[in-house]
């Protein structure tokens, strides 16, 4: 054994006896000197048995020596770094739980205030919904009973045939599809959309007495057309959801062709029927379930502005990564329907809708 390999070992017995005298043996912080240059001549001696000699080529053909304490050097500086980066961790660590706190709370109080101060029963909280996004007049209404249904006949159609048109993604196994439709699909819901804005127009003047209108509207109309609206509301949320939300999102429309579209016609001339039965037994769950519609429509909205403000966007793989964005979405939704319903409640003094 060498010289230099006596003195390494001999000093390294010291610091072993030293420590083990102090009762610090085997403790973490002590696995190695506090002193960095002593720790690097030591593992490098005991290591490389003396100096290192790495001989890297020059362009002249020389050499140079590097000495082996520049590698335990840098491992020394990677040990000492990671009580840091241990204390930044956690400290994000704890950041996260106190926003996620915030947001659960924030959210109880804000869903609480409004189920407090709305009228009571299920169709109490689905009149107080669509008081925020409709003008309720009761003959423009269908009816369960004597009792006007939530929304008037043009936004129940509007938001039950968005619905219908999600659900039908989903049951045709497009949970992630994030394209837009085809040009000619496209222009096809555009005029749908225009069908809607003539019967709105028309329906509206004839709210003035001695106004001109083109003929004389009704609720099956409104209702109709609605629906068709319906189809490219709800077409153009999952799109525009589907791919701002998913880290992976299929490239293809959801509604893939005119045969997508006649099949969803259908179901929704089925759901027409429905309405217009006048069953109560038909007519109460469609209205709970309008109600639920507008608050899907608009948490989807809110959720997809909530991630492209804080560029967040395209970073979920699944519904749990996904549960506090829509939990924000959901909250700025409730807040908007309450301060609408404050403000319209201060004005009318009423929950009832538009009196004509």
């Amino acid at each position: 054994m060498s010289q230099e390999s006596c003195k390494a070992l001999l000093t390294l017995s010291n610091l072993i006896g030293a420590y083990s005298e102090q009762g610090q043996l085997g403790s973490s912080g002590w696995t190695r000197t506090n002193n960095p240059p002593v720790n690097s001549r030591l593992l490098c001696r005991l290591s490389y048995r003396g100096r290192r000699t790495d001989y890297k080529r020059r362009s002249g053909g020389a050499s140079r020596k590097r000495p082996c304490w520049s590698f335990a050097a840098r491992y020394n500086g990677s040990m000492t770094s990671q009580p840091t980066n241990l204390v930044t961790a956690k400290t994000g660590l704890f950041e996260r739980r106190a926003v996620r706190i915030t947001m659960l709370l924030l959210a109880a109080l804000v869903v609480g205030l409004w189920l407090a101060f709305t009228p009571s029963g299920l169709l109490g909280k689905a009149d107080a919904v669509a008081f925020a996004v409709c003008h309720r007049i009761d003959v423009r209404s269908f009816h369960i009973g004597e009792r006007a249904m939530p929304l008037c006949a043009r936004c129940t159609g509007m938001h039950l045939g968005a619905l219908v048109t999600t659900l039908f993604f989903l049951l045709r196994g497009r949970g992630r599809a994030g394209m837009y439709p085809s040009r000619a699909v496209a222009v096809t819901l555009g005029l749908f959309a225009l069908v809607w804005a003539i019967d709105g127009v028309n329906s509206y003047a004839t709210l003035f007495p001695g106004a001109p209108h083109l003929y004389e509207p009704n609720n099956l109309l409104r209702l109709t057309t609605g629906m068709l609206l319906g189809v490219g509301l709800g077409t153009i949320v999952y799109a525009t959801f589907n791919q701002s939300v998913w880290r992976s999102w299929d490239s293809e429309p959801a509604l893939r062709s005119f045969v997508d579209l006649a099949v969803l016609l259908t179901i929704e001339a089925v759901v027409i029927l429905l309405v217009l039965s006048e069953n109560a037994l038909l007519l109460y769950p469609l209205a709970v379930v309008g109600s639920l519609a507008v608050l899907g429509v608009l948490t989807a909205v809110y959720t997809v502005m909530i991630l492209l403000f804080l560029k967040r966007e395209n970073q979920a793989s699944s519904w749990r990564e996904l549960a506090f964005p829509l939990l924000g979405g959901f909250t700025i939704t409730i807040l908007q329907i309450g301060l609408i319903n404050l403000g319209r409640y201060v004005l009318t003094g009423s929950w009832s809708g538009i009196g004509i």
